[in-house]
């Protein structure tokens, strides 16, 4: 069976006491859950099956090839797991920055030499996988510097996007933990 959903034209096409709706609505969606995650038949009769295991081994891969590039000093290199494009959105501070020529921009006045981008830990990592193209992912990062800059760290939020280049930050919201 296709993966087409509709609760609307179930809900409009049932009969079912209005009081009853609410519960039979949230026994569609744990159903329709189930479903998707068990996996879909495409229009050819094919079965995609959504291994999150898997999602989320790739995700954690990404995260650990940022903290590689991160450490190796290479700012580009960790910002080639973020979406390239103007619908990147990075939150920091009280700031909202819109694009990855933004985000990039960002990162180099903040973190201007060796000294300040230090040695980065990604720890806390909570994975979340959604579905075949999007998850969250909470973590912590931390910051060990030394000479001028104190050490630093804190907590962020990605979504996630998976296209044709793979798992690829869309979001990120991070925060910088108070001293």
């Amino acid at each position: 069976m296709p993966c087409n959903y509709d609760t609307g034209y179930m809900m409009q096409h049932t009969m079912v006491p209005n009081e009853m709706k609410g519960i039979f609505r949230s026994i569609l969606v744990v159903i329709m859950i189930g479903l998707t995650l068990a996996g879909c038949e495409t229009g050819d009769g094919e079965t995609i099956a959504l291994n999150v295991a898997a999602e989320r081994t790739a995700i954690q891969e990404v995260l650990m090839r940022q903290q590689d590039a991160w450490n190796a000093g290479d700012i580009e290199a960790f910002m080639d797991d973020y979406v390239k494009s103007d619908t990147l959105r990075f939150t920091s501070g009280a700031t909202v920055r819109y694009g990855w020529d933004a985000a990039l921009d960002r990162y180099y006045t903040t973190y201007p030499d060796r000294g300040a981008m230090g040695q980065l830990t990604f720890s806390d990592l909570a994975i979340d996988v959604h579905s075949e193209e999007w998850a969250t992912v909470f973590g912590s990062w931390h910051l060990k510097r030394g000479g001028a800059y104190a050490d630093i760290g804190g907590r962020y939020t990605l979504l996630m996007h998976h296209g044709t280049e793979g798992w690829k930050v869309l979001y990120d919201h991070t925060s910088q933990a108070d001293s």
